[in-house]
């Protein structure tokens, strides 16, 4: 991803440039670290920089929890700011790719977008980690009639299936550049007709992090209609006895397991396995209950929240563990002296969410944008607004 490495400089001056700088909004200096933050809005996108330091170079690169989508921005970006900065570059890979992204980007989503969003199709499925997305582009060409959300947090090939979604001229195409493990909670009740696991990442060591767990069932079961399916794709022994586990352990489940089964597309890696006489596995698991609508008000408002003198002395530098989620105020970045940002993970075990608050003395809340709306991210915040108001002096 993009960066710069620059000659060591004055770092007190970025705040005053910050002043009368047409990018610039903000400067925040980690409390234990000799890490900045600066904060930026460009091409209609805010979001962070990081600056890190050592005594040979410094490091200036973007922020992964605040980055856009689009890589062409954030190199904009660092060139604009390494510019206002009269910053000497050693080295950098921010040269503005030739081939734009495609403008089908009425196709890519934000998770934003689904709290309030009309579905142009009658028939709706998912796939999650569409990687090359070969078969996401068949499926779509294949059922003009139904739309395709695609999910992949691997943003190379998400831009590549947007400039293809342009090219092959679809329009029954949504990308989505987030963790599906989050996502589905955005979608009404029984409204998928499938939902497509292929060949997610095993995480032999990280079984924390896998796809396929008793909570992404559930509302897999509850998004599927009557009759939809849930159909995992793998070629990992160890996952495919695992998903069995998983999906035997919950109840009225219909299952279907087939081996080496042919499919119409295939993935180069599905064929290099092929070609390798490596078994594949596909289990289907249909859907057999109507799942009624969620009803549930979750407001992310920091309500009566504010910074009082100490707080970041105070705060708990431990994670909070409850019961089925947990809260975590990682680092804090000191903004001026009565407001600060406070990196936070917060949420369920094996989906965290990771964001910015911005306390300030009269108001707080999240930076860029609030967490996905779920309900253990609903009780994480709510535990996140007792500590913070907890530790007023």
């Amino acid at each position: 991803m993009p960066h710069l490495k620059v000659r060591p400089f004055d770092r007190a001056t970025i705040a005053e440039k910050v002043k009368d700088s047409k990018i610039m909004t903000s400067v925040s200096h980690a409390m234990t670290t000799d890490d900045i933050l600066i904060g930026v809005e460009h091409a209609g996108e805010e979001f962070l920089l990081q600056l890190k330091s050592d005594e040979k170079a410094y490091l200036l690169k973007y922020d992964k929890v605040t980055r856009p989508l689009k890589v062409n921005i954030l190199k904009e970006a660092l060139g604009l700011v390494s510019e206002e900065l009269g910053l000497e570059v050693l080295s950098s890979n921010i040269a503005l790719s030739s081939t734009k992204m495609a403008p089908s980007s009425q196709y890519l989503k934000k998770i934003e977008d689904f709290e309030n969003i009309t579905y142009p199709k009658e028939k709706v499925s998912v796939e999650v980690g569409f990687g090359s997305g070969r078969h996401l582009l068949y499926q779509a060409q294949k059922n003009p009639d139904t739309l395709f959300i695609g999910l992949e947090i691997h943003t190379p090939s998400a831009q590549q299936v947007l400039k293809q979604i342009e090219l092959q001229e679809l329009d029954n195409i949504w990308v989505v550049n987030y963790d599906a493990r989050l996502f589905l909670e955005m979608l009404p009740s029984n409204i998928c007709t499938q939902i497509f696991v292929h060949f997610p990442v095993p995480w032999d060591k990280k079984p924390q992090r896998r796809v396929i767990s008793k909570s992404f069932l559930a509302e897999s079961m509850r998004v599927l209609h009557i009759e939809g399916r849930l159909e995992l794709r793998t070629d990992s022994d160890k996952y495919f006895w695992y998903a069995l586990e998983t999906f035997f352990s919950v109840p009225k489940v219909q299952l279907e397991i087939r081996k080496n089964e042919a499919l119409e597309v295939t993935s180069k890696y599905e064929a290099r396995w092929l070609r390798q006489e490596k078994d594949i596995y596909d289990v289907y698991v249909t859907c057999k209950e109507e799942s009624s609508e969620k009803n549930e008000i979750i407001d992310f408002n920091f309500i009566d929240v504010k910074y009082t003198k100490g707080i970041e002395e105070r705060l708990p530098k431990k994670a909070l563990v409850f019961d089925g989620y947990f809260i975590h105020f990682e680092r804090i970045f000191k903004v001026t002296d009565e407001s600060l940002l406070i990196k936070c993970a917060f949420g369920s075990f094996d989906r965290p969410e990771h964001k910015y608050i911005f306390l300030q003395k009269e108001s707080c809340r999240y930076f860029v944008s609030e967490p996905v709306k779920t309900g253990v991210n609903l009780l994480a915040h709510q535990k996140l607004m007792q500590q913070l108001m907890l530790t007023e002096g």
